[in-house]
Parts: C-alpha cells; sequence; structure tokens
C-alpha cells in the first residue's frame, strides 16, 4: 500500500510538471496561476501544494528535469583524467543542439524559459537559479578548455574563461533563436557545423594589428556598400 501511495505521488507529481509545460507554453508564466494548472491536470489546488510550494517552485522542478541531465554531461567536460578534453567539450555542445532540436520537451521548456517566463515578483528567485546554473556550466566549460589547452589541443593564447563565455553564449543565443523560430535554421543538421566553427576559431592565430574589430568593420568597403555610404 505504501509503495503504491508513492507511485501515485510521483505519477500526480509527473502530471503536474508536464501540464505546467503545457499551460506555461500557451499563456506564459506570469499569466498562469496555480488553480489553471490544477484545473488543466484535473486535480485540486490541494494536489499542488502538497507537492510545491509556490509557482517558483513548480518552475524550477519543471527546469531540473531536463537540465540535470545535461549539467552532469557537461560537468565531465571537467574531469581532469578525460584523454581528450577537447572532444568531450565539443560533444557536449553538440548534444545540447541536438537534443534541443529532437526532444519536444526540451524545446518547451527552453521555449517557456527564453520567451515566456519574466523573473520578477515571485519569479525574481528563478533569475537567481538560472545565474547558478549558467555560472556552473560555464566554469564547468572553463575547465574542459583549460585541459585542452595544457594537453596542447588548443593554443597557449587561448583564455580559457573568455572561451568559455564565448561558447555558451553561441549555444544560449542558438537556442533561444532557434525555439523562437524553429524555420531559422535546421539546427539538428547545422549543430555540429556551428560548434566546430568556434572551437576551429580558437585555433586561428591572434590578430597582429592594433584597430580594433569594430573599427576593422567600420572601415571596409563591404560594410560601407551595405550601409549605403560607399
Amino acid at each position: 500500500m505504501v509503495r503504491k501511495t508513492k507511485e501515485e505521488a510521483s505519477e500526480t507529481r509527473s502530471l503536474l510538471l508536464d501540464t505546467a509545460e503545457r499551460v506555461f507554453n500557451e499563456n506564459g508564466v506570469s499569466r498562469t496561476s496555480l488553480n489553471e494548472i490544477a484545473e488543466a491536470a484535473g486535480l485540486t489546488r490541494g494536489a499542488i501544494y502538497w507537492h510545491f510550494k509556490n509557482k517558483a517552485d513548480l518552475f524550477d522542478a519543471m527546469m531540473e528535469r531536463v537540465i540535470l541531465p545535461m549539467e552532469e554531461m557537461v560537468g565531465r567536460s571537467g574531469d581532469e583524467s578525460t584523454d581528450n578534453p577537447l572532444a568531450y567539450v565539443r560533444a557536449c555542445a553538440i548534444n545540447v543542439l541536438v537534443r534541443t532540436a529532437t526532444d519536444e520537451q526540451l524545446q518547451r521548456v527552453f521555449e517557456i524559459c527564453c520567451h515566456k517566463c519574466e523573473y520578477v515578483g515571485d519569479m525574481l528567485p528563478m533569475r537567481e537559479r538560472q545565474l547558478e546554473c549558467r555560472n556552473t556550466c560555464l566554469s564547468q566549460i572553463e575547465e574542459g578548455i583549460r585541459h585542452a589547452v595544457d594537453k596542447g589541443q588548443l593554443p597557449s593564447t587561448v583564455n580559457p574563461r573568455r572561451a568559455s563565455i564565448g561558447m555558451h553564449a553561441l549555444i544560449d543565443g542558438l537556442i533561444a533563436n532557434w525555439v523562437l523560430d524553429p524555420g531559422y535554421f535546421a539546427l539538428e543538421k547545422e549543430a555540429e557545423a556551428m560548434i566546430d566553427i568556434y572551437l576551429a576559431g580558437l585555433g586561428a592565430k591572434p590578430m597582429k594589428s592594433g584597430k580594433s574589430a569594430t573599427a576593422i568593420t567600420r572601415s571596409t568597403p563591404a560594410t560601407k556598400r551595405v550601409a549605403g555610404t560607399g
């Protein structure tokens, strides 16, 4: 009987999370109440409070069940015993993009997180949680890149912190833009090439010119033609 009760509780919790994903995605987080989620799930408001303290707690649980498996994988990229750290960092980055393109649940959660949630009021603690996840991910990627530099897979001129910020921004930007408009580009097909372009850039020699990238861009004829000034 106890086992059955635990199984039922687990099923109810999963139902609430599944329903929250759907309703958040349809209406946005701020415009969705716990009552609406309970009604959509065919349950009472009390059932929600049995499993979750508030909407922020429910949102956090919804995020964790799709994010944690990826966080665990990325975490191993910083393992010093990894023989090929750069290949592992590459595989992790590609895996996140391909999973996003092929996993409908992940797509819903990322769309909610990127475009349908305001991190204010009751959801403000979730902003801190998101920043914590980001910083953890950055540190893990940074360690992987640092080990790649130590093993000679990347030039010693590569700054692991800057490189990790760049890679995270690339992945985050690709996901945010793709879930907003899946027709923008073929994420699953292009994931490997996009990550490889970035990693190839880390292996490129630094610019010898003293000009900044902004100054060079402004001085090129092509840019002038596009701007209509040439």
